[in-house]
C-alpha cells in the first residue's frame, strides 16, 4: 500500500526560471503592504483559520473512516487546500511583520521628529528666558549719569552756550545729553582750575617750608637775645620772659583759675600796677592729670610678688576707706593763683586761690603782711586774722558754707557734715570768689520781688 502510494506521488519540481527571488519577493510584499488593507487581511486571516479548522476536522473524520481510494483522493484534496491556507497564513504573517517593522520605523521617525521639535522648543524657551533676563537688566539698568548731580534746567538754559542749549523741552533725551555735555565742559574747566590751584599750592608749600626753616633758625637767636636782655628787663621793670613763662604755665590751669588769672592780670596791667598775679604749684602734676593712663605690663616675677603682697595685706576698715574718699573728695588742683595787693602804707594782702576739682568750687586763703612788725596787741586785731579778714566784704557771705548745692549730696556719701571743719587747710569758698572764676550757682532763697505798683 505504501509502495503504491509512493509510486502515485508526483515528483518534486525545482523551478530554476520564473521563480521570484527573495529580494524581489520582499520588495513585492512591501509594495503589497501599501496596497492591501490591514482590516481585510485580518478578516482573511480569521476566515483562513476557520477554514483550516474545518479542513483539519474533515481530515480527521476521513482518517477515522479508513483508507480507501475515494477517501485518499479526498484527503489529498483536503491536504492541498490546507497547504494553500498555510501559504496564505504564511503570507499574512509575513505581511504582518512587514507592517510591524514599517510601523516601528514610522514610530521611530515620528519620535525623532518629536525629539527634534522638543529640542527646538527647549532652545526657544532658553532664548526667551535669556531675552527676558536681558530685558529685565535693561529695565533695571542704572546709568552713571543718574549719579551725577546735574545743574538745574533754569541754570542750564541760562549759562550754557547756544551750541549746547538749543534743545526744546519736549525732548527729554536730547535735553539730558545736552546737560551731560555741558557738565563735561564744566568739569574740564574745573579740572584745569584744579591743576592751577595745585601748582599754586605747591608754590605756597615751598614758601612755607622756606619760612619754617627761617623761623626755626630764628628761634635760637631770639632765645639768645632774650637771655641777653634779662638785665635790661629787670632794670626797666619789664619782665617779658617771666610773663611768657607765666602764660605757658597758665595753659595747665583749670578753667575757673584760668579765668581769674586772665582777669586779674588784665586788671593789674590796666588799672593797678602794684597788683601782682602769679601761679604757684607743680606743673608736672597738672600735666599728669590730663594724660591718659598708660598700659604698663610688668614681668611675671613682679606680678607674682605684687600678688603675694596683696594677699598678705589686710582689707582696709570702713573708717580708712571713708578717710580716703574724703581726701579724694577734697582734693585740690596742683596749681593755684596768688594775688598780692599792696597798700599805700606798704602793707600787703596775700590772696591764694585754689580749685577743688571734685567739688567744683574755688577757695581762697588770706594773709596780711605789715610793713612794721607789731609787737604789742592792737584794737580790732581779730580783723587781721586770715580766717576773718575777708568775712565782711559782702553781707551774709562769711565763707562757711559751700555755694554749690550739689556738694551737700557729695558730703553725705563720704560722711562730711560741713566744709567748715576743713577750711583751715582748704580755704574759704566765698561767693565772690566763685564769681571771679566764672562759677555761678543758684542761691538758697529767691530774691524778694517788689511790685512797682502800690497796693
Amino acid at each position: 500500500m505504501s509502495s503504491e502510494s509512493s509510486k502515485k506521488r508526483k515528483p518534486k519540481v525545482i523551478r530554476t526560471d520564473g521563480g521570484p527571488p527573495e529580494g524581489k519577493r520582499g520588495k513585492g510584499d512591501a509594495d503589497q503592504v501599501d496596497l492591501r488593507d490591514p482590516i481585510k487581511d485580518y478578516e482573511l486571516y480569521r476566515d483562513t483559520c476557520q477554514e483550516l479548522q474545518r479542513l483539519m476536522a474533515e481530515i480527521q473524520e476521513l482518517k477515522s473512516r479508513g483508507i480507501k481510494d475515494n477517501v485518499r483522493r479526498e484527503l489529498d484534496e483536503r491536504r492541498i487546500q490546507s497547504c494553500v491556507h498555510f501559504m496564505t497564513l504564511k503570507k499574512l504573517n509575513r505581511l504582518a511583520h512587514i507592517r510591524l517593522k514599517k510601523g516601528r520605523d514610522q514610530t521611530h521617525e515620528a519620535k525623532q521628529k518629536v525629539d527634534a521639535y522638543h529640542l527646538q522648543l527647549q532652545n526657544l524657551l532658553y532664548e526667551v528666558m535669556h531675552l527676558q533676563k536681558e530685558i529685565t537688566k535693561c529695565l533695571e539698568f542704572k546709568s552713571k549719569h543718574e549719579e551725577i548731580e546735574l545743574v538745574s534746567l533754569e541754570e542750564f538754559y541760562r549759562e550754557a552756550p547756544p551750541e549746547i542749549s538749543p534743545v526744546p523741552l519736549s525732548e527729554p533725551h536730547q535735553q539730558t545729553l545736552a546737560r551731560l555735555d555741558w557738565e563735561l565742559e564744566q568739569r574740564k574747566r574745573l579740572a584745569e582750575k584744579y591743576k592751577e590751584c595745585l601748582t599754586s599750592k605747591e608754590k605756597i608749600l615751598k614758601e612755607i617750608e622756606v619760612k619754617k626753616e627761617y623761623l626755626s633758625s630764628l628761634q635760637p637767636r631770639l632765645n639768645s637775645i632774650m637771655q641777653a636782655s634779662l638785665p635790661v628787663q629787670e632794670y626797666l621793670f619789664m619782665p617779658f620772659d617771666q610773663a611768657h613763662k607765666q602764660y605757658e604755665t597758665a595753659r595747665h590751669l583749670p578753667p575757673p583759675l584760668y579765668v581769674l588769672f586772665v582777669q586779674a592780670s588784665a586788671y593789674g596791667q590796666a588799672c593797678d600796677k602794684k597788683l601782682v598775679v602769679a601761679i604757684e604749684g607743680s606743673v608736672e602734676e597738672a600735666k599728669a592729670l590730663y594724660k591718659p593712663p598708660e598700659d604698663s605690663q610688668d614681668d611675671e616675677s613682679d606680678s607674682d610678688a605684687e600678688e603675694e603682697q596683696t594677699t598678705k595685706r589686710r582689707r582696709p576698715t570702713l573708717g580708712v576707706q571713708l578717710d580716703d574718699k574724703r581726701k579724694e573728695m577734697l582734693k585740690r588742683h596742683p596749681l593755684s593763683v596768688t594775688i598780692d595787693l599792696k597798700c599805700k602804707d606798704e602793707n600787703v594782702l596775700h590772696l591764694t586761690f585754689y580749685y577743688l576739682m571734685n567739688l567744683n568750687v574755688m577757695t581762697v586763703k588770706a594773709k596780711v603782711t605789715t610793713a612794721v612788725e607789731m609787737t604789742t596787741a592792737i584794737s580790732a586785731g581779730d580783723l587781721l586774722s586770715p580766717d576773718s579778714v575777708l568775712n565782711c566784704l559782702y553781707p551774709g557771705d562769711h565763707g562757711r558754707r559751700t555755694p554749690n548745692p550739689a556738694n551737700q549730696f557729695q558730703f553725705d556719701k563720704v560722711g562730711i557734715l560741713t566744709l567748715s571743719d576743713y577750711m583751715t587747710e582748704l580755704g574759704h569758698p566765698y561767693v565772690w570768689v566763685q564769681k571771679l572764676g566764672g562759677l555761678h550757682f543758684p542761691k538758697d532763697q529767691p530774691q524778694a520781688c517788689h511790685s512797682p505798683f502800690p497796693l
